[in-house]
C-alpha cells in the first residue's frame, strides 16, 4: 500500500471513542441520523405511525455498532425508543403487516431480538415470534426459496436474503430449533446457482422461477445486470447470519465458501481510481454509470468482518479494505458541522417489475433512479462499515492473545426462551445485565480471542490460554453441584501463572460468591478476599459505590473514578501489593508471581450492567476502565 494511503488511513480510521477525544465517524454518522435526517413522512406521520421499514432497520443495526463500540447509552436509547413505536406490551407489532408477505419486513426482527436480549422484556421476544410466524407460511419457488413478496411471484432477489436470513439465523439459535440451519444454507445456495455469473464471478440482481417476467431472460430467468447495493445486500447477509450459525453445522463451510467466492468477486472490480465501486458493478466505464455509496459502504463491511471473524485471508482483502475506506471518506463524506457527517452520492433504491413505472432491469432503468445526500440505505451501512474498520484498527500490531472465561467454578444455569437449561452468569455470549458481552468485545478489540473452560483447569487445558479469567465461584445456594476450589487444581493453575499465564480473579461479596474455598488459589499469591460486604448500595445512591482510583497505578492511567457495588475488601501480603484503596480497605491487588501475573478484585465489575452506559451516571469509568485494563491485561500475557 502506498505510503501516502497509509498515512491518510492513520489519520482517518483510528478512532479513540473514549476519554474526550475526538468522536469516530460511526459516531459522527449517527449523530446526524439522530438528530437531523429521516423527517420525511414515511417516518413522522403521527396519525399512522412510522413505516415499519428495512431501510430505518439497517440505521438501527449501525446504532447498535456504534453503542457497544462507545458505552454510550444515547445510540441504545434510541435503537430501543425508535422500536418502542411499534412493539406494544403485548408484542404487537403496529404497521407490520405479515399478510402481504413481503420478505423486506422481516428485516427487523434483528433489532427485536437485540432488545429481547439486552432487556430481557418478553415483548420484544413475542413480536419477534409474530415476524418468524411470516417465515413458516412465506410463498416459496418450487425449489424452495422465498419470494421476494407475494406481488412477486416465483421471484427471488439478492436484497431479500439479507432481510430474512440473519434474522433466521439468529431465532434459530435464540430457540434451538435446529431445522432453520438447512434451510439458510438453501436460501443462500439457490440465490448462488441461479444469480451467479461463471465468468465473472458476480452475481445478477433477480431471478425470476417463472420466466414470466419482462426483465427476465426467458431461459434463466435473471436480470440484466449486476446492480452493486444487491451483491452489497448479500455479502452483508453472509457475514451477518454467520454469527449465529452453529461451527459443528455442515453447512457452515459451505457459507464461507459462498462468502469467499462473492467477496472475491467484488474484489476485482473495485475501481482503481476512487478505491469504491460502481452501481452497476461491472460496467464502470460505461457513461451515466457512477460510483455509489450504500454499495461500496456494504462492501468494506462485509470485508472487514470476513477478515475480523477469519472467514477469508487478511492478506487476500485488507488492501481493499483500506482502500476502499479511503475511498468512502474521500468521496461520499463531507462534513455536517460539529459531531456530524454527510454521506452522499446514495441511490434512493432499485428494483425489479412492478404494477406502475415498470423497472425493466435496462442500463437506463438504474441510471434514471435517484440519488441524494443521508438515505438511510446509505447512513446504516457507512456505520456498520466505519464501526468495524474502527474496531480492527486498535488491534493493530498487537499479537494474538488467547483469552479464556472459566465456566466450571461459575457454572449457573437458568431455563432459556427454548426451555432448556442453557449456562448463564458472566459469560462471554451474555448480552444481558450479567454478561461479559461487552468485556469479550473490548477484549477482541485489541486482539484477543476468546475461550471458555468448562472443566477443571490444568497447566495442559490451560497451555493455549494467555489469559485466564475465574469470576464469582459459586456457592451450594447458586447451583446443583457446585465446583469448589481445591488444593490440586489450586496448584495447577499456580503453576501455569508461574510460567508466565495472566490470571484474573473477579469474587463478590459474602454470600454471593464462595469465598474460603477460593482462596486457596488466591493465597498462593498474597491475596485473601476477606468475607465481607463493602458498598453496599441501596437504589440509586450510586455515591456508595464510588471508588477513586489513585495515579500512578500503571494500569489505570485515564481512569479516575469508578463504580464496584457489593464487594469483598481484599487483604494482601508478598508478593501481592494494593493497587486501588479506599478509606484503608484494599480494594483492587496485583501480584507479580514468577512470569505472571494476578489481578484480583472482589466483584465481577465489568459485567455489563455496570459497562455498558445504560445505567451508571457518566461520572463513572467503567466502560474506560475495562479498555485500560484489558490493554495492561493483553501487555503482561506471555
Amino acid at each position: 500500500m502506498k505510503k501516502g494511503i497509509h498515512i491518510m488511513l492513520c489519520l482517518l480510521l483510528f478512532a479513540q471513542v473514549s476519554f474526550g477525544q475526538e468522536k469516530a465517524l460511526s459516531e459522527k454518522m449517527a449523530i446526524t441520523a439522530m438528530d437531523s435526517l429521516y423527517k420525511d413522512t414515511r417516518f413522522t406521520n403521527k396519525e399512522k405511525g412510522p413505516q415499519w421499514t428495512y431501510d430505518m432497520g439497517v440505521v438501527l443495526e449501525g446504532m447498535v455498532e456504534v453503542w457497544r463500540n462507545t458505552g454510550d447509552k444515547t445510540y441504545f436509547d434510541y435503537v430501543q425508543g425508535w422500536m418502542d413505536q411499534f412493539v406494544t406490551e403485548d408484542g404487537d407489532i403496529r404497521n407490520y403487516r405479515p399478510e402481504e408477505y413481503n420478505i423486506d419486513h422481516v428485516k427487523n426482527g434483528r433489532s427485536l431480538l437485540f432488545l429481547y436480549k439486552v432487556t430481557g422484556k418478553a415483548k420484544y421476544l413475542k413480536a419477534s415470534e409474530k415476524v418468524y410466524n411470516q417465515l413458516l407460511t412465506h410463498p416459496r419457488t418450487k425449489q424452495g426459496g422465498f419470494w421476494h413478496k407475494k406481488v412477486y411471484p416465483y421471484q427471488m432477489w439478492l436484497d431479500g436474503l439479507y432481510m430474512a436470513q440473519p434474522f433466521y439465523t439468529e431465532f434459530a439459535d435464540l430457540m434451538g430449533i435446529d431445522s432453520i440451519y438447512d434451510d439458510v444454507v438453501n436460501q443462500f445456495t439457490y440465490m448462488e446457482n441461479h444469480a451467479r455469473d461463471e465468468k465473472s464471478g458476480l452475481l445478477y440482481h433477480g431471478w425470476d422461477e417463472s420466466r414470466n417476467e419482462r426483465w427476465a431472460n426467458p431461459e434463466t430467468g435473471l436480470s440484466k445486470h449486476f446492480w452493486a447495493r444487491g451483491m452489497g445486500w448479500y455479502a452483508m447477509a453472509l457475514v451477518d447470519v454467520l454469527d449465529y450459525f452453529p461451527m459443528e453445522h455442515p453447512g457452515r463451510e459451505k457459507l464461507v465458501q459462498i462468502l469467499h467466492r462473492t467477496l472475491t468477486a467484488v474484489a476485482k472490480y473495485q475501481d482503481p481510481k476512487t478505491s469504491v465501486w460502481y452501481d452497476i458493478v461491472d460496467l464502470g466505464t460505461r457513461e451515466g454509470n457512477y460510483v455509489e455509496a450504500s454499495a461500496s459502504s456494504m462492501f468494506v463491511y462485509a470485508m472487514a468482518k470476513a477478515v475480523r471473524k477469519g472467514y477469508v485471508p487478511k492478506k487476500d482483502f485488507q488492501k481493499h479494505i483500506d482502500k476502499g475506506y479511503a475511498g468512502l471518506v474521500k468521496q461520499f463524506i463531507t462534513s455536517g458541522g460539529p459531531d456530524r457527517v454527510n454521506i452522499n452520492h446514495v441511490v434512493t433504491v432499485s428494483g425489479l417489475g412492478g404494477s406502475k413505472n415498470y423497472r425493466d432491469g435496462s442500463f437506463e432503468y438504474y441510471m434514471s433512479e435517484p440519488v441524494k445526500p443521508n438515505d438511510p440505505k446509505g447512513v446504516g451501512p457507512f456505520i456498520l462499515a466505519a464501526s468495524e474498520v474502527e474496531f480492527a484498527q486498535s488491534a493493530k500490531s498487537q499479537r494474538t492473545v488467547h483469552v479464556t472465561l472459566d465456566n466450571y467454578y461459575n457454572n449457573e444455569y437458568k431455563k432459556a426462551p427454548d426451555g432448556q437449561l442453557k449456562p448463564y452468569h458472566y459469560l462471554w455470549d451474555g448480552q444481558d445485565n450479567n454478561g461479559f458481552f461487552l468485556l469479550g468485545r473490548i477484549f477482541e478489540q485489541y486482539g484477543g480471542v476468546l475461550n471458555t473452560l468448562r472443566e477443571a483447569p490444568t497447566q495442559q487445558k490451560l497451555a493455549n490460554s494467555n489469559v485466564y479469567i475465574i469470576v464469582d465461584p459459586d456457592t451450594e445456594k447458586e447451583t446443583t453441584s457446585p465446583h469448589f476450589m481445591n488444593e490440586a487444581e489450586a496448584n495447577e493453575i499456580a503453576k501455569w501463572v508461574l510460567g508466565g499465564g495472566v490470571l484474573v480473579l473477579l469474587a463478590n461479596d459474602a454470600g454471593n460468591c464462595e469465598i474460603a474455598k477460593f482462596n486457596t488459589l488466591s493465597q498462593k499469591f498474597g491475596i485473601t478476599f476477606n468475607e465481607d460486604n463493602r458498598n453496599m448500595v441501596k437504589g440509586s445512591n450510586y455515591a456508595d459505590g464510588a471508588v477513586v482510583i489513585p495515579s500512578k497505578t500503571g494500569i489505570f492511567k485515564k481512569t479516575q473514578k469508578i463504580y464496584v457495588k457489593e464487594i469483598s475488601t481484599i487483604n494482601a501480603v508478598k508478593p501481592a501489593k494494593p493497587l486501588v484503596q479506599e478509606q484503608g480497605d484494599i480494594i483492587i491487588a496485583t501480584a507479580k508471581y514468577g512470569k505472571g501475573t494476578v489481578f484480583a478484585i472482589g466483584d465481577p465489575w465489568l459485567y455489563n450492567e455496570y459497562v455498558d452506559g445504560r445505567k451508571l451516571p457518566v461520572e463513572y469509568q467503567n466502560f474506560d476502565a475495562a479498555h485500560e485494563l484489558v490493554q495492561w491485561l493483553l501487555r503482561k500475557a506471555k
